[in-house]
């Protein structure tokens, strides 16, 4: 007899064998961040005054010398009109007559942030109404200064304790409790529980 699903196993990331049969999922390439700006033909210099960060830290990003933190991977998104959803490194494609309808556990694409916490991707592409993401945050990790984006957000906790702050006010959620806000207020998250806690999140419009 099979074992039951318990919720570790309903909510877990793919595991290691799964991830390498299905071809394994890149962390953040900071790659990406100078191929778009190349693209886009903006110099350092410019991506640095619209995002508000410095030339330097910039460099270091694009030459993976530094992983961006939330706030700062929304800031450099923005200024390059995309949403941090672009930066998610890509797992295996599924089927071809699955593609744009459903994500499989495994070819989920996922951002590694050095906060301590991994969001997936659970949306099959950013370009329709609503962005559905799933995120594991490891203890003690948080998505660190408040950030904004355009949009509305909505999630439910699946397991631990998650705080949650919307501009001056801060809120304790535990396994079952939800919340929505407007994206375009300060906010942020930090996991309370001595384990991991996992969280559901729809944005609407994909902004994020």
């Amino acid at each position: 007899m099979e074992k039951p699903l318990g919720i570790d196993d309903r909510h877990a990331p793919p595991t290691a064998e799964r991830a390498d049969a299905a071809a394994a999922i890149s962390e953040f390439d900071g790659g990406e961040v100078r191929a778009l700006r190349k693209a886009r033909q903006l110099p350092l210099a410019e991506l640095a005054r619209l995002s508000g960060l410095s030339v330097g830290y910039l460099s270091q990003v694009e030459r993976n010398r530094s992983t961006p933190s939330v706030k700062a991977l929304t800031a450099i998104a923005r200024a390059l009109g995309v949403t941090v959803g672009w930066f998610f490194s890509g797992g295996a494609a599924g089927p071809r007559e699955e593609k744009g309808f459903v994500v499989r556990r495994d070819n989920r694409r996922r951002i590694i942030f050095r906060d301590g916490f991994v969001d997936y991707l659970l949306s099959p592409g950013l370009d329709g109404a609503i962005e559905l993401l799933i995120s594991h945050f490891k203890p003690g990790a948080t998505t660190g200064e408040p950030y904004t984006h355009r949009g509305e957000e909505a999630g439910l906790v699946l397991k631990g304790r998650l705080e949650v702050t919307v501009g001056e006010r801060c809120f304790v959620l535990e396994e079952g409790d939800s919340f929505e806000f407007a994206s375009s207020e300060p906010h942020g998250y930090r996991n309370l529980d001595d384990g991991e806690t996992v969280v559901i999140y729809a944005i609407t419009p994909p902004s994020y």
